[in-house]
């Protein structure tokens, strides 16, 4: 049976999740789902945009199924079957891999819908939501050390409130204003990588397959030019298409170059049919950071725990992100449910401590030699080379496909899986 905790007052809880991305609705729905009572505080109202490819993987399939989220086509969700990759003039059509542990099929959702699903799920489940909260800053105890919660500007009058909470979760995305007041800065040595996006109205919407082109040309000047990073299409099944490009700081071009201009040459050269024009686009283009590989540690002191891109969780071989912080989402809720039930200070710390241990443990060693692919792919002649000789052996390929994706059967698997799985376990989990 289920013992709900009756709030205090209303700006009382036994847990405060700062931002309602995927990482904090998640989070605020496993506590809830557990009795716990929550304030889930989100700056904008929904529907709200956010710069994303808007593709699943199976491993966010998994957390959305957990989650007892409708992801029929009635309800509006488009089904993908694998990953289509173009590069080095082949083009090879990779299907999800089959296994126990994961779906053998990816989603695609536009993110201001995305969001406010997981959102208004995590609103049934028993989370108090907060739309159009601004979290100025922690409340932190003088005596302590701790964050015992937050103030915020509230509502179109942006009243002054103050939320207490012995425990606050940071999922306030790569910017995480909260982490920073608290003293938690970003390591220089983590790749950090930059998406810029934008819609077309196109033929190509209703693709049932994601298409990755790994070779990225810029052919405006006098000689083309490789590019650091990845092209993407994914149909969106309405009638447009998600078009954008994802690229790494590890590239000596990075700052040089204006990516929206980038991605505006490379759509300019994509077969005029498919639609890719100015006059076909439906809306600006837009670009957001990618923080990876655990850029931001660490992931809980003093009362805080960090959750999704606020952790710099993005996973640094493809730059999946919504997969992992709903997954760290709900790993935090897990630490968070025991410690809760917990008798003193003491023991529920010890309980709480153990976070950044699951996290390191779960993605640490695949995170390190994530950190290593992105030094690799930085040089363009690596990632030319890479495109025009591994696309040509599908066997490799498949293999490439679950070690990117993040795909394996953790027991049991194949000797793929056994060899991602062991290389994955030997690496440093720093």
């Amino acid at each position: 049976m289920t013992v709900v905790t009756e709030p205090l007052s209303e700006n009382t809880a036994d847990v405060i999740v700062v931002g309602a991305g995927p990482a904090g609705s998640t989070t605020a729905y496993h506590l809830a789902k557990a009795g716990l009572d929550v304030l889930l505080l989100e700056k904008t109202e929904f529907p709200r945009e956010k710069v994303c490819g808007d593709g699943l993987t199976p491993r966010a399939v998994k957390q959305l199924v957990a989650m007892g989220i409708d992801i029929s086509e009635e309800a509006g969700w488009l089904r993908n079957k694998g990953l289509r990759i173009i590069g080095g003039g082949v083009r090879l059509q990779l299907d999800w891999p089959e296994l126990a542990a994961y779906p053998n099929y990816g989603l695609v959702r536009k993110r201001d819908d995305f969001d406010e699903q997981l959102a208004r799920n995590a609103q049934k489940a028993g989370a108090r939501l907060f739309e159009r909260c601004n979290v100025s800053g922690p409340v932190v105890d003088d005596r302590t050390g701790r964050i015992t919660g937050v103030t915020a500007r509230l509502g179109e009058e942006k009243r002054e409130v103050t939320f207490h909470a012995p425990l606050v979760v940071a999922a306030d995305g790569n910017s995480t204003r909260l982490s920073l007041a608290m003293g938690l800065h970003r390591r220089e040595d983590r790749p950090m990588g930059v998406a810029v996006r934008t819609y077309f109205e196109s033929p190509r919407h209703d693709d049932d397959y994601l298409e990755s082109w790994l070779e990225l040309w810029d052919r405006r000047g006098a000689q083309d030019r490789l590019l650091p990073g990845y092209g993407w299409i994914f149909g969106m099944g309405d009638g447009t298409s998600n078009v954008g490009l994802g690229v790494l700081n590890t590239s000596a071009s990075f700052k040089e170059l204006d990516w929206r201009e980038i991605l505006k040459a490379w759509c300019a050269s994509m077969p005029e049919d498919w639609g890719y024009t100015p006059e076909n686009m439906t809306g600006p283009i837009r670009g957001a950071a990618l923080p990876m590989a655990f850029n931001r540690q660490p992931h809980y002191t003093r009362g805080l725990l960090l959750v999704g891109d606020a952790g710099g969780l993005v996973n640094p071989f493809n730059g999946e992100g919504i997969a992992y912080a709903m997954e760290s989402g709900q790993i935090a809720a897990d630490v968070i449910v025991q410690a809760h039930a917990r008798a003193t200070p003491a023991q529920r710390e010890i309980a709480l401590q153990r976070y950044p241990r699951v996290l390191k443990d779960t993605y640490g060693g695949y995170y390190t030699l994530g950190r290593a692919f992105v030094k690799l792919i930085g040089n363009p002649k690596v990632m030319q080379i890479a495109a025009q000789r591994g696309l040509t052996h599908p066997m490799l390929m498949k293999f490439t496909l679950k070690l990117l994706a993040n795909l394996t059967d953790p027991t049991g698997g194949d000797a793929m899986d056994r060899i991602i799985n062991g290389l994955s376990k030997v690496a440093p989990k720093a």
